[in-house]
């Protein structure tokens, strides 16, 4: 069983490439959407997602509790495709609905904690499945402005190093194009 994570810049072809994987498998896929519709803006986004998915793929919709859900969907027979972590990761970090400051240090909810160490945990346990997760690059700009944006921004960073160090396979996507930074490339 493997993990491979994917990732890249805002429409870089990162979910595409995942789905591509996930299909390749000639497994049941399960896609582990992250999401919601919070405005009509990311319901539109999430209709083209779901769309461009085969209809025989099965969709849990899971905002917060990730290594539960993925504990209960893997199986040898079946690929989870997790789209995407930095989706969940804000759901996480904003789940208590309270205002941030514009500067100074930010603290992050008991939920982000616990939920953050149990995805990690549960990728050093041995694979029951085959995973794929897909997430965001979002510190290859500029510093972001505002507390909350480099918060999420430093966040973002250590989850993917973090969730990079336990797959097996690690893939960076740009303009469309794979390239294998970790274990076999596409």
């Amino acid at each position: 069983m493997s993990r491979t994570f994917v990732f890249g810049g805002a429409r870089s072809g990162k979910s595409a490439l995942a789905e591509r994987l996930a299909q390749a498998s000639g497994k049941e896929v399960i896609y582990l959407a992250t999401s919601h519709a919070g405005d009509d803006e990311m319901a539109a986004r999430i209709v083209r997602h779901q769309e461009r998915r085969p209809p025989h793929w099965r969709t849990v919709e899971e905002a917060t509790a990730l290594a539960a859900t993925l504990r209960r969907l893997c199986t040898p027979e079946r690929i989870v495709l997790v789209d995407c972590l930095t989706l969940w990761l804000s759901n996480l970090m904003f789940s208590a609905h309270m205002d941030y400051p514009e500067v100074g240090p930010i603290d992050l909810t008991p939920l982000f904690t616990t939920e953050r160490a149990e995805l990690l945990d549960f990728l050093d346990e041995p694979a029951a499945g085959e995973v794929i997760f897909v997430s965001n690059e979002v510190g290859m700009g500029i510093v972001p402005y505002g507390a909350v944006s480099r918060a999420y921004a430093d966040e973002a960073g250590r989850l993917n190093q973090d969730v990079a160090a336990r797959c097996e396979r690690v893939l960076f996507v740009a303009a469309g194009l794979p390239l294998a930074l970790k274990g076999p490339s596409c």
